[in-house]
Formats: C-alpha cells, sequence, structure tokens
C-alpha cells in the first residue's frame, strides 16, 4: 500500500464518496498525503482539507483539468493550486459550462440505439448536477444492464465513434499549464498510459508538454502496466520531469482504490520533493526542502 495518492474523485466531480469520505477511505488505507483531484472543481477542497487535518493527514489541493490536444482529450492535473486563485477559478467555470447541454446530446445519441431517459438516469448520479459526464452515464448504463462494467460500457457507448459519445471544448494545454502556474501549482500528464497513441505521437506529447512548462508524469497510476511504470519512468528522466503516482480513485469498481497502484522505480524524483510534503511523523530539513525565497 502506497502513503502518497496524488489522484482521487469525489463526488464534486464524478466520484462515489464526499470529499471528506475520500480522505477518510485514504486514512483507513494507509494513505498519508493525499491530493483530491475533481475534474475542473475547486469545491471540495475546503472540506477534505479540513478532515485531513484531522485525522493527522497531509493534504495538497489539487485539480485534474480537461485537455484538447488535437483528436485527443487529455487530463492534466494540477497539484499544490491556490483555490483562490482568478485565473485558474475563470478558467474551470469556463470548461464547465456546456456540461449539461453535452449530456443531453449523449443521451439523444443513445436514444437512437435504443436507449431512452439516459440523461434522466444519469442525473442521480450527478451529486453536482453541473458537473454531469461521461462516468455518470455509464454508472446508469451498468445499472441497467447494459454492459457489465464501467470499462466495458465505455468501449460499447462512450468514446468516440459510439453512440453516446459527444466532443467537448475543453481547455488548451497551454492554457491547462498556465492557470495551474498562475495558482502557484504543478502541472502534471495524468495516466499518460490511458492515451490511445503510439509511442512516437506520446514522445511528442511529452516534449511539447514539457516545452509550455510541464511539471511532472503520473508514472505509476492504477491501470499502469509495471511495464508501462518502467516506460514511463525512463520518458520522465529523459525530460527532466518530477515523477507522479495515484490511484484515479472514483470509488470501488471503477479504476484502483485509494493507495492501490505499482511503486515508483528508485532513480525517479517523486513529486512530493518538489510540492516540499513529507509523510506526517517524517521531521523535515526545512533548510534543504524549502525554496531559498521562502526562507529569506
Amino acid at each position: 500500500m502506497n502513503q502518497y495518492d496524488f489522484h482521487c474523485h469525489s463526488s464534486i466531480s464524478d466520484g462515489l464518496l464526499l470529499p471528506q469520505d475520500v480522505v477518510q477511505r485514504a486514512f483507513d488505507r494507509g494513505v498519508k498525503v493525499l491530493a483530491l483531484t475533481d475534474h475542473d472543481e475547486l469545491s471540495g477542497l475546503a472540506v477534505a482539507r479540513e478532515k485531513a487535518e484531522s485525522l493527522g493527514m497531509t493534504f495538497v489541493n489539487g485539480v485534474e483539468i480537461s485537455v484538447n490536444w488535437g483528436k485527443h482529450t487529455l487530463h492534466i492535473v494540477g497539484l499544490g493550486v491556490n483555490p483562490d486563485t482568478p485565473l485558474l477559478c475563470d478558467g474551470l467555470a469556463h470548461i464547465r459550462s456546456g456540461r449539461t447541454d453535452r449530456a443531453r446530446k449523449m443521451a439523444e445519441g443513445l436514444a437512437k440505439v435504443g436507449i431512452t431517459g439516459a440523461f434522466e438516469g444519469a442525473l442521480p448520479y450527478a451529486e453536482n448536477a453541473d458537473m454531469i459526464g461521461r462516468a455518470h452515464f455509464a454508472r446508469f448504463l451498468v445499472d441497467k444492464g447494459h454492459a457489465r462494467s464501467m470499462q466495458a460500457v465505455f468501449k460499447k457507448f462512450l468514446v468516440p465513434g459510439k453512440p453516446g459519445y459527444v466532443p467537448h471544448i475543453w481547455a488548451s494545454l497551454p492554457e491547462s499549464i498556465e492557470w495551474i502556474h498562475a495558482a502557484g501549482g504543478l502541472a502534471v500528464l495524468a495516466h499518460p498510459g490511458r492515451y490511445e497513441m503510439g509511442k512516437k505521437q506520446m514522445h511528442e506529447l511529452i516534449e511539447i508538454f514539457t516545452r509550455f512548462g510541464g511539471d511532472g508524469i503520473e508514472v505509476a497510476t492504477s491501470n499502469h502496466t509495471l511495464d508501462l511504470v518502467g516506460r514511463f519512468a525512463r520518458l520522465a528522466e529523459e525530460f527532466g520531469l518530477w515523477a507522479s503516482v495515484g490511484s484515479d480513485f472514483h470509488g470501488t469498481g471503477h479504476y484502483g482504490d485509494l493507495g492501490t497502484f505499482p511503486a515508483l522505480p528508485s532513480y525517479c524524483r517523486p513529486i512530493w520533493e518538489a510540492l516540499h510534503v513529507g509523510l506526517p511523523d517524517e521531521v523535515v530539513d526545512e533548510t534543504d526542502e524549502m525554496p531559498q525565497d521562502l526562507l529569506n
């Protein structure tokens, strides 16, 4: 079990648990340093931080920003962000606008293949109605017996070329990094092994991500095999990027559980060093850990 987890979701976006319940579950599973990274949303951070502090955990403010890059939808995790930063807040608000219209169009596509009432069916699964998205439709479709699992329902209905898929205009890659940096955070390319692109295109993506100022790669995550962990660890080393870790927890039955993912290779530069956070019971030498401009 890993003691650091820098990628998870609550019911504020498309997770199953309330923010404070995500923190409690992480604590119960032995996680000591946690970042909540809801999709395009910051409103769960305050209550999650309060809960973490009551349990003696270290908490990191996070967010996962949806990004358009060519034909791909990417996710960029922001870690250590200030949730009161106007540029970040305004950018995320713009992304969230239009989700309801998109959801209705998704329901229209599903109705064409005989699945009626999908919008009304998916809505109760969204704790935050403004954040209704594919995961909420997927849970509805699984519960109605249209597929056996979340992964299966995505492949059958909710990816490009399938009846329930509707594209959306998200942030651009440089915008997402700019917003995160404006908020004092680090920009991390989330779960790169999940994107359907060849090695050459992935190399190009990471090169461009680095050129725009990206800070890290999620090397170890719940859907990365050991081979993928090794591959992205080497790419992080090649491009001088920090190596991040995270379960991408949404709830049981969807990706991994909190703290559950492969370990980082020993040669990686772990992102918690860049964030200047450690395990709560560690004694930190501030002279070594803190940037000099904060010590003067």
